[in-house]
């Protein structure tokens, strides 16, 4: 077996957004490296024949960023985007199979962000913002660039693309508002269409409406407001009309538990089709009957279909399954799911199984020694039930413990652990077991999987209870001899990188943290981070909030900055919008005056994740040498 490197995590490619052509004969996938090295992310469309009669092959030559791959409803016709004129200005481009001809279908001059092919093969929904007038061209040579909020903000509005004649045009509906998704009636109908009063994340994930448009009469109806966070639309046929589902955050919670809303669009009665389900949904994919639903289910996937009076389970399936695909019949769908020594590939077959893998795009990791990996049940000090995994040292039993044990705490908190293979450019279980070192993937309450209470119960309580659970977990593995009780690090990323700052400002047991693009001030967070009201949410107040102390200065790991004797290391992007720099610098700056021993590392031109390879290099590297430094002594 080859040992693991950073070459091997960072340098690999892996595929996204399956698209199952109506006639299942062929799949579109995009092959997209894990790292950058330009200033471009070069990715590739590539087709595989489900029946692999023919070999996968790529449908482009173009060096170029290439993605959302979406067939003609003949199967005829692949369409995307594609830079490859202009890099970072994706155009409409159309693949005729047959021919073996690509046409570059548009020239928006504010490039395309996203495109519907429409059961009329004459016409394809486009979502771009207005092209810049001479007015703007001159500001921007004369530098007359002054950013008033609220004027000229960017919108992505609704046009319509004529295959025939090449012009594309704007419908003038829905006001200024900005559109978020759109979905066409399986019988050719009207176009249900999602929009937000504006594009920026702290708002308009608020202000939803659903509208249904009809691209023949041009003539637009408002359904109303939808829930936050709103997306994933789907049609389906009853027996008292056509309805719309779509998937949301279940009101009044603002930061988690997301359920099926399903509207009869004659009657305008609106039902939540997953109250009370333990677990959650992540994806709706349309079929000519009744739509699919993915569920986070634990640590594992549960796949069901929308009835008319009832949710029926079709499968389950270990791990993860992302980027649903169906043919329009629902008899057969694309997935990218993997197991727990393989990263996820394409696969494809019927919704209740078996699913047959199509793709191999990581051939490099084949024979790569891992650590044993395994789920783990356990429950909390209250006594909820709680779930997450244990990854043993490369070539390890858990009887040969105890092992110096880093505990990685994931994002969101709306995320989870699944049980698939555990390797990314971030601090990762398999990264640190083949360094030695037993790793907990903990999923405390707040996350995905369990259904809404589960999720909700921590809104502006961050680091209370689900803090109690990630020790619960820490100290099962003690018990069991795998964890060195004096060999304890933590880590994470976002909210983990929160909870690993959260940590040592409570405890002293762990010999050293990694706080990853972490939030440090819930305040500070709301007042300037790109999700402000969500993180309001989990806080529980904002500074704004009339004179303290606020609620969210109780939960703020800067509160306990004089508490930390721990070691940290602390990893931010320079241009992180969701988590702002200033987040960590709060941090160094605390962790300076109290003279506590840290390293603070910012990585230029990066945001939230960080994308160069050089810099993902040096998040592993740097990682495991920090764990060494402290944890091997």
């Amino acid at each position: 077996m080859t040992g693991l490197s950073a070459e091997l995590v960072v340098d690999g490619r892996d595929p996204q957004t399956p698209a199952l052509a109506p006639n299942r004969r062929l799949l579109c996938y995009v092959l997209a490296p894990v790292s950058r090295t330009g200033d471009h992310l070069d990715t590739e469309l590539w087709l595989v024949d489900t029946d692999g009669v023919v070999a996968s092959h790529r449908a482009t030559g173009d060096t170029a960023t290439e993605s959302r791959p979406r067939w003609s409803a003949d199967s005829e016709t692949l369409f995307f985007l594609s830079d490859r004129a202009d890099r970072g200005l994706p155009q409409l481009h159309g693949l005729n199979l047959a021919a073996a001809m690509m046409t570059t279908l548009t020239s928006w001059r504010a490039g395309v962000i996203d495109h519907l092919p429409l059961t009329d093969p004459n016409v394809v929904a486009l979502l771009a913002e207005d092209e810049p007038t001479e007015q703007d061209a001159r500001r921007a040579r004369d530098r007359d660039d002054a950013i008033v909020v609220g004027e000229r903000e960017p919108r992505a509005r609704l046009r319509l693309l004529d295959l025939r004649t090449g012009r594309v045009t704007t419908p003038n509906v829905f006001g200024d508002r900005h559109v978020v998704e759109l979905r066409q009636r399986p019988d050719g109908g009207p176009l249900a269409v999602l929009t937000g009063a504006s594009a920026d994340n702290d708002y308009g994930p608020r202000t939803g409406q659903l509208h249904l448009f009809d691209p023949t009469t041009g003539i637009a109806e408002n359904l109303g407001p939808v829930g936050a966070d709103a997306r994933s639309l789907a049609w389906w046929p009853g027996e008292d009309g056509w309805h719309l589902a779509y998937i949301a955050l279940t009101p009044p919670v603002l930061q988690a538990g997301t359920a099926v809303f399903d509207l009869a669009v004659d009657s305008r009665v609106l039902r939540n089709r997953t109250a009370g389900l333990p677990m959650c949904p992540t994806k709706l994919c349309q079929t000519d009957a009744a739509p699919l639903v993915v569920f986070a289910d634990g640590l594992n996937t549960t796949l069901a279909r929308l009835n008319p009076t009832d949710l029926t389970t079709l499968s389950h399936h270990p791990g993860r399954l992302d980027n649903l695909t169906a043919t329009p019949t629902g008899e057969d769908i694309a997935v990218l799911t993997g197991t727990r020594y393989q990263p996820a590939n394409v696969h494809i077959g019927p919704p209740a199984g078996p699913l047959r893998r199509i793709t191999n795009t990581r051939p490099e990791l084949d024979g790569i020694a891992l650590g044993t990996q395994q789920p783990l049940a356990y429950r909390a000090a209250d006594g909820l039930d709680l779930d997450g995994l244990l990854v043993l040292p490369v070539g390890r039993t858990a009887s040969e413990g105890p092992f110096p044990l880093v505990t990685i705490v994931h994002g969101g908190p709306y995320d989870r652990y699944a049980d698939r293979c555990q390797l990314f450019w971030y601090p990762s279980a398999q990264w640190l077991a083949a360094a030695g070192y037993a790793v907990l993937l903990p999923n405390p309450r707040g996350g995905q999987g369990h259904g809404h209470q589960f999720a909700a119960s921590v809104a502006g309580q961050v680091g209370q209870q689900e803090w109690t659970d990630i020790l619960t977990g820490i100290d099962l593995l003690i018990a069991e001899g795998i964890a060195d009780p004096d060999r304890l690090g933590i880590a994470g990323w976002s909210h983990g990188g929160f909870m690993s700052a959260w940590a040592v400002g409570q405890t002293d047991r762990f010999r050293a943290a990694l706080v990853g693009a972490g939030v440090i001030d819930w305040g500070m967070l709301a007042a300037t981070g790109e999700n402000g009201q969500f993180e309001a949410a989990l806080g529980g107040s904002t500074g704004w909030s009339g004179i303290g102390p606020h609620p969210h200065d109780a939960v703020s790991p800067i509160s306990f900055a004089s508490h930390i004797r721990t070691p940290v290391l602390i990893l931010h992007g320079a241009e992180d919008t969701n988590v702002p720099l200033g987040q960590a610098v709060y941090l160094h700056r605390a962790l300076r005056h109290y003279d506590v021993e840290h390293e603070f590392v910012i990585y230029p031109r990066e945001g939230h994740s960080i994308r160069e390879r050089n810099h993902q290099l040096d998040v592993l590297r740097r990682t495991r040498a920090w764990f060494d430094r402290w944890l091997r002594r």
